[in-house]
C-alpha cells in the first residue's frame, strides 16, 4: 500500500509540471488522493542531477552491519546449510556468474515463473572462478575498506530497499540507466556491446516466460533520458572511458549510449559523450555542469568482483567532493547506484514487477544539500527511480514500463523545505589526482562484465 502511494504523487506531479504550475503550489486533493506539490519534487531547487554508477554489489555485501539499514550477516545455502559471511577485501579479484540464469538459481524461487516467489538459498549453486575456497558468494566488504560509503550513508541517505529493474548483468544494467529498458534483451552480446559492431554480434533476449528468446543486434534506436532532455532543452552529459576509436570497436563496455543507434552515429555522440571519464572533475572545476550527468567507472574504481584495484570509494569521494566544493553544490542532487548484484549474496527476495524485473538488492546513495541527514529509506526504488525523479522534477514522460512504475527517491529521501546544508568533505585514501589519469592509445580494456 506505501508503494503504491508514492507511486501515484509520483505521478501526479509529473501532470502539475507539465501544467506549468508554480513552484510554490499548495497541496491539492483530488478524487480523495493527494497531490504532490512541485516543491516535494525539488522544483526551483535542484537544476542538476548527477548519476554515478558503479559495478555488482549486493547490499548485504557492501553495506553490511550500517546501522538502521536491514542487512543480515548469514545466509542458508542450499542444502539448508547456515554461512555467515566472511569478509573480503574490495580488491580481492574473482568472478562469480550473474546472468539470468544465475539469478534464477540463486533465488531458488517456489514462484511459476523462474525467478520468482524467492528463497535467496541458492547461492552457491551459482558458478565462480577464483576468489575464497568455499562460499566465494558469502561475503561482505571489510569497512576498512568500504569507509567512504559508509561516511557518505552517515551524512546523507542510504537506500536499503533498492533493486535492479532487470534480472541480469552489466549489459544490460547499462541500458536500464539510460532508457529503463533494454528492448528485452538479457546477459551479454556475442561481440560488441553495440552499435559498433557487424550484424554477426547479437544478444539474446528474455521472454514473457522468462525463457530465452530470439537474438538481436546490440543497437537499438528506442527513447532515452537523453532524448527527453534534448526535447525540453536540458543539457545532458555521459562521462565514460573510451578505450581505442569507434574503428576499433570503441570498447568501453560500460558506455551506455554506444548500443542507442540515434546517438551512437549522431551528433550527441561527439558532443555529450565524454572521454575519459575523469573530465567530470576538470568540468565541474571550470564551472561546467550539465542539467543531467551519467559518470561510469573504469575497471579498477569500479567495484567489480573480477576487477582488481579496489579503488571505487575513493574514485566516487573524488567526484561527490568535487561536487560539494563547486559552486553547483546547493543546486545538486547525486545519486550513487551499484548497477546489479555480480552474484553476492543478500538476504532480501526481490519483488515479481514483470517478466524482466526486479532482479537482487542493490545499495543507492542519496548525497545533496536537500538530502535528509543519516537517513536509511525503506521504500521501494530500483534502477528507473533515478530516472523517474528526473522525469518528475522537468515534468518528462515516461518511457518504459520500469520508469513508470519506479518510486522517485524525492518524497522520502529529500526535505525541500529545508535550507540547503553545507558540504561535508568525504575522506577517502585516494585523492582525484590519482583517478585524472589517461590511458595510453594502446591500452586494452580487460575482458570484464
Amino acid at each position: 500500500m506505501k508503494n503504491a502511494l508514492y507511486r501515484l504523487v509520483a505521478g501526479f506531479a509529473a501532470v502539475a509540471i507539465s501544467g506549468c504550475a508554480s513552484s510554490q503550489s499548495l497541496p491539492y486533493m483530488q478524487n480523495g488522493a493527494p497531490l504532490r506539490t512541485l516543491s516535494q519534487s525539488g522544483a526551483g531547487k535542484i537544476k542538476h542531477i548527477v548519476y554515478i554508477v558503479q559495478e555488482n554489489r549486493s547490499f548485504d555485501n557492501l553495506f553490511q552491519g550500517y546501522p538502521g539499514a536491514d542487512t543480515q550477516s548469514w545466509g542458508y545455502d542450499s542444502k539448508g546449510n547456515k554461512v555467515t559471511l566472511k569478509p573480503v577485501s574490495l580488491s580481492t579479484q574473482y568472478v562469480i556468474d550473474h546472468s539470468a540464469s544465475a539469478m534464477f538459481t540463486a533465488c531458488d524461487g517456489k514462484g511459476s515463473l523462474p525467478g520468482t516467489d524467492c528463497r535467496n538459498d541458492g547461492f552457491d549453486q551459482e558458478q565462480s572462478f577464483g576468489g575464497p575456497k568455499s562460499y566465494p558468494e558469502y561475503v561482505y566488504v571489510p569497512h576498512k575498506d568500504s569507509k567512504p560509503y559508509f561516511d557518505m550513508a552517515n551524512q546523507w541517505v542510504v537506500a536499503d530497499r533498492m533493486f535492479q529493474s532487470h534480472l541480469d548483468e552489466s549489459y544490460v544494467s547499462h541500458q536500464y540507466i539510460i532508457a529503463a529498458q533494454a528492448a528485452s534483451s538479457v546477459d551479454l552480446p556475442y561481440g560488441q556491446w553495440g552499435c559498433s559492431g557487424g550484424s554477426y554480434d547479437e544478444v539474446p533476449t528474455i521472454t514473457k516466460q522468462r525463457t530465452i528468446g530470439k537474438y538481436i543486434r546490440p543497437c537499438y534506436d528506442y527513447q532515452t533520458l537523453g532524448d527527453e532532455l534534448d526535447k525540453a532543452h536540458l543539457s545532458w552529459r555521459f562521462y565514460a572511458s573510451s578505450f581505442g576509436s569507434r574503428s576499433s570497436g570503441d570498447g568501453s563496455y560500460w558506455s551506455s549510449y554506444q548500443a542507442v543507434r540515434h546517438i551512437y552515429y549522431g551528433p550527441d555522440w561527439k558532443k555529450d559523450v565524454i572521454s575519459p571519464n575523469w573530465k567530470f572533475i576538470t568540468d565541474v572545476r571550470k564551472g561546467k555542469l550539465a542539467n543531467f550527468t551519467w559518470i561510469v567507472p573504469v575497471c579498477d574504481d569500479s567495484d567489480h568482483v573480477n576487477c582488481p584495484g579496489g579503488y571505487g570509494p575513493s574514485w566516487v569521494a573524488a567526484l561527490v567532493n568535487t561536487i560539494g566544493k563547486s559552486k553547483f553544490w546547493d543546486s545538486t542532487a547525486v545519486f550513487v547506484q551499484w548497477d546489479d548484484w555480480g552474484g553476492l549474496y543478500d538476504h532480501v527476495p526481490p519483488p515479481f514487477e514483470d517478466y524482466d524485473g526486479l532482479g537482487f538488492r542493490v545499495p543507492l546513495l542519496v548525497i545533496s544539500p536537500y538530502a535528509k541527514q543519516n537517513y536509511v529509506s525503506h521504500v521501494q526504488y530500483e534502477t528507473a527511480s533515478v530516472l523517474r525523479f528526473a522525469e518528475d522534477l522537468w515534468g518528462l514522460g515516461q518511457m518504459a514500463a520500469a520508469d513508470t512504475r519506479a518510486n522517485s527517491p524525492a518524497p522520502d529521501c529529500f526535505d525541500f523545505t529545508q535550507n540547503p546544508r553545507p558540504f561535508v568533505k568525504i575522506k577517502a585514501p585516494l585523492p582525484p589526482s590519482f583517478f585524472m589519469r589517461q590511458y595510453p592509445e594502446n591500452y586494452e580494456a580487460p575482458d570484464y562484465e
